[in-house]
């Protein structure tokens, strides 16, 4: 508990809906983070290969044009393992990083071909901890991403302190909030696509609630980002630039902002930060501790076995 650490928040532009370059691109942001002495670095939600923000454009009825843009993501979506999966283990070990970074996960348990909106966790001895898919998606997300389950939702002991994550709106949901919680969880990773005044309160509500330290990490996207060849860049308004402009953040147990929001940039956000700081912010309100009244509530997480 004494042990200061150094956390990140990468507010990157994937290479869009390109698996290899994106990979590529994380992995020399990794030992990057190295060299700076970052123990925790947290990608944005589905930094590889980039958020399918066609979903809140085109409608449904344009059948070939989604199905056509569904076959790009699913063949630079990510299976756990695979050779990307390979690369960002070598990567953290070679930074001594562990990392934690949003993706589209395709299926391999069955058909291989839906997928899941997940983020993957990597030890800074470049092994996998485990992944959590994204429990519901939102709005258009769901014509893209299947629903996870609470076999997924679950914390890792690091180097860094224990670690969980939640996906975008799941930070929203009390009962998985609750969860994270119930784990003991000192560092809430929160990968988004949501860069709204109205999320970054959240962040800050997320953190005194808790009293943990929450990573907000959301890629920075540009209209010129998309390549030309993907029909629905027109769809956007005429002269506008940004598509996403990040807003990442990194907040402590008390709410206090220590770094970012950082807005329409490229960017890494580092903070130094000492775990002891969220036993001080618990001696007020613990809220799966003294304020839990397990005597007039219960809370259940149901885990369905994988195997």
């Amino acid at each position: 508990m004494t042990k200061n650490i150094k956390v990140a928040a990468a507010q990157l532009s994937p290479i869009f809906l390109n698996k290899e370059k994106t990979v590529e691109k994380a992995c020399e942001a990794i030992l990057d983070a190295g060299e700076k002495g970052v123990d925790l670095m947290v990608f944005p939600e589905a930094f590889i290969p980039g958020y399918p923000d066609w979903v809140w454009l085109i409608p449904n009825s344009k059948r070939a044009e989604l199905d056509d843009l569904y076959l790009k993501l699913v063949e630079n979506a990510v299976s756990i393992p695979d050779d990307s999966t390979k690369k960002l283990c070598k990567a953290a070990k070679k930074a001594k990083v562990n990392v934690v970074i949003g993706l589209h996960e395709r299926n391999t348990e069955t058909s291989n071909a839906s997928l899941f909106n997940s983020l993957l966790f990597i030890d800074d001895q470049g092994s996998i901890l485990g992944k959590h898919r994204k429990l519901i998606p939102t709005g258009g997300e769901r014509l893209i991403w299947s629903q996870g389950d609470g076999s997924t939702l679950c914390s890792y002991d690091t180097s860094a302190g224990k670690i969980a994550g939640l996906i975008c709106w799941e930070n929203f949901m009390p009962l998985a909030r609750n969860a994270i919680y119930e784990f003991g969880t000192q560092i809430l990773v929160s990968p988004t696509w949501d860069k709204s005044p109205n999320w970054f309160q959240t962040m800050q509500h997320v953190a005194r609630e808790g009293g943990l330290f929450v990573i907000s990490a959301c890629m920075s996207l540009k209209i010129d980002d998309i390549p030309d060849e993907f029909e629905f860049k027109k769809l956007y308004p005429e002269g506008r630039e940004w598509i996403n402009v990040g807003n990442s953040s990194i907040i402590a147990p008390n709410g206090k902002v220590i770094a970012g929001p950082l807005e329409a940039e490229e960017g890494i956000l580092i903070a130094d930060i000492n775990l002891q700081d969220i036993v001080k912010a618990k001696r007020m309100f613990d809220a799966v501790g003294h304020y839990s009244r397990p005597d007039v509530f219960n809370f259940t997480l149901n885990k369905p076995n994988k195997n």
